[in-house]
């Protein structure tokens, strides 16, 4: 189990995927997860492994998305008589589930590293792509006629204006630098991505015809809004190396800004519902989205993480609910 755990987190990692690693550190019996268990929870909410029983998947679950959001760790303490706050560093979560027991899960993200996309070779592109690759980014360069030379750090060249070979993530960022080769063709290509960030280093003449020119040919004016432009922070940048700087400072700011935003559940039968809800029978939080059992009370839709409390609740719902509701 442990060499095909750290094969699967090999994989992830040759593959660029953030992922979090869920590790129990201590359990108090009855429960089922026992210290040593370990489980990795994909960026999509998918979880490989063992952590311990039903109940506790949810809140893992839920902390390892949060964890690649805000790339911290943390603590997370599962027992029947939680008191939030009780102990710092701990983030406490109740559960009165049917097996008992406390569990300690350690959970430490694993976040791909971001990208910086450069498209075009100009000295800006050039000097970006040196101070990019010491702060530790990825660095993929796009345009005809760039090479290894004016590119020596670069993880990775194309000849030509294809991105058919680049993945593009949700950390990446794509700086549109040709500055007098191909100005029209790089942005379009940058903008039929989903990167989060897109600019284009010009003046302000140059941006308002570029961006005229594919209006016409049919680019929507709210996927122009997405580039920022002139490229960079506002500091008075005047030489090329001064204004990969300014660009730099501006995708490490829009980063910090991203991994903050909360990343919404993908629809489904039930995307009215709140993205948690809490299971009134053992007082465990459930993900909506990926709820397998619930039951409708009164025009309401509750929300269990198991068969067991829904059953529970089928028979006796005034038991569980207080207010008007029960």
């Amino acid at each position: 189990m442990f060499d095909e755990f750290l094969n699967k987190a090999a994989e992830l990692r040759e593959r660029g995927e953030s992922f979090a690693i869920a590790l129990v550190v201590r359990f108090e019996a009855p429960i089922s997860g026992k210290t040593g268990d370990k489980a990795i929870v994909y960026a999509d909410g998918r979880m490989w492994g063992w952590i311990g029983g039903g109940c506790s998947q949810p809140v893992v679950i839920k902390e390892a998305l949060n964890a690649m959001r805000d790339g911290s760790p943390r603590i997370v303490r599962i027992s029947p008589s939680a008191e939030p706050g009780s102990e710092e560093g701990i983030v406490d979560y109740t559960m009165t589930c049917y097996s008992g027991g406390t569990l300690d899960i350690y959970i430490e993200p694993v976040l791909a590293k971001p990208q910086i996309l450069i498209v075009g070779r100009s000295v800006v592109a050039q000097t970006l792509a040196k101070l990019g690759k010491a702060i530790n980014y990825s660095i993929t360069v796009v345009a005809p006629g760039a090479s290894r030379e004016q590119f020596p750090g670069a993880d990775s060249i194309h000849d030509g204006l294809n991105l058919g070979q680049t993945k593009i993530t949700p950390q990446t960022y794509v700086v549109v630098s040709t500055q007098g080769e191909n100005d029209e063709e790089g942005l379009e290509l940058a903008l039929g991505t989903n990167a989060p960030y897109i600019s284009f280093v010009a003046s302000k003449p140059k941006i308002e015809k570029i961006f005229d020119y594919l209006r016409d040919k049919g680019i929507a004016s709210s996927d122009l809004d997405r580039v920022h432009a002139p490229a960079g922070l506002q500091i008075g940048a005047v030489s090329p190396e001064e204004i990969a700087v300014s660009i730099l400072a501006e995708i490490v700011q829009a980063g910090r800004v991203n991994s903050h935003q909360h990343v919404p559940s993908k629809p489904d039968a039930h995307s009215t519902a709140p993205a948690d809800a809490k299971d009134p029978v053992c007082g465990m939080m459930v993900q909506t989205s990926r709820a397998q059992h619930w039951s409708q009370h009164q025009g309401k839709t509750i929300y269990f993480c198991c068969a067991r409390c829904m059953q529970a609740f089928d028979k006796e719902p005034g038991k569980y609910l207080v207010g008007p509701s029960a």
